[in-house]
């Protein structure tokens, strides 16, 4: 089953209203050419209202980078879904590691918020990894399935279909340590397998999984390659348009050239 690869620039805590405006501009202009894949931008939330003006009739997606569970109500600080829908979003990132490390989110308040989203019509982008501690110890499966299963409990088949998973080896965030084609294949496979046996072959072919860490144009053209490797979660790679370009382009090249990666 083909799917659209999806490149999602996650540009943390930086960026002013002013630099989000320039960004997404020139993004738009340099990536309306490209075909073959999904594009979508993810600012602060200062800069969700502006990205979301500036791409319209574009492209270009808009995410939000997370999202409360709750509808509404005292809770100082966070916004909901609903409100992230209403300013115009169409996408939310939900349990980034660095949410899960620095802000305590668990994969019960990760399942929450993949509800939360689904009701208000927004796509998830669910993040799951293990740890090299993870990793090394041998744990690395035992902890990708606690975190499909718990996560996306109470998801639907056609949920699953419409949601995207980014697999993201919490080691390789940031450190400039990218996991090899092998291990991304292996993780990816593994994930893929899972999504089948516990929703089914058609809702598993459709869901789309995102590799993310220490993504860079050099590398995410063989990454894309791999047959269940469906486009990357970007994360300092997307703070300078020229890179994040490359990095869209080579995603399309190497989604053009599936089934040439090791299985």
């Amino acid at each position: 089953m083909s799917r659209i690869p999806v490149i999602a620039a996650n540009w943390k805590m930086f960026k002013t209203n002013r630099d989000a405006l320039a960004y997404t501009r020139e993004l738009a202009a340099l990536v309306k050419p490209v075909s073959g894949v999904e594009v979508i931008v993810a600012p602060p939330l200062t800069c969700l209202a502006t990205v979301v003006e500036v791409a319209r009739n574009t492209s270009v997606g808009v995410a939000a980078q997370n999202a409360h569970f709750e509808n509404e109500g005292a809770f100082t600080g966070e916004v909901s879904a609903g409100m992230v829908k209403d300013a115009g979003a169409g996408y939310v990132i939900i349990g980034h590691s660095e949410r899960r490390r620095l802000f305590g989110e668990t994969d019960e308040s990760v399942q929450k918020k993949v509800r939360a989203a689904v009701r208000a019509e927004l796509v998830p982008i669910v993040c799951i990894g293990e740890t090299l501690e993870e990793r090394e110890g041998g744990r690395m499966i035992e902890v990708l399935d606690r975190q499909i299963r718990v996560g996306l409990k109470d998801s639907s088949a056609d949920d699953l279909a419409s949601l995207i998973i980014a697999y993201e080896p919490v080691w390789a965030i940031g450190t400039g340590k990218t996991a090899t084609p092998a291990e991304a294949d292996e993780s990816h496979r593994h994930i893929r397998k899972r999504l089948k046996e516990w929703w089914g072959a058609e809702a598993a072919g459709k869901c789309r999984i995102q590799y993310g860490g220490s993504v860079k144009p050099d590398n995410i053209k063989e990454l894309s390659a791999l047959a269940d490797v469906d486009g990357a979660l970007v994360g300092g790679a997307s703070l300078e348009v020229a890179g994040f370009v490359k990095i869209v382009k080579g995603a399309a090249e190497g989604h053009r050239e599936k089934g040439t990666g090791p299985r």
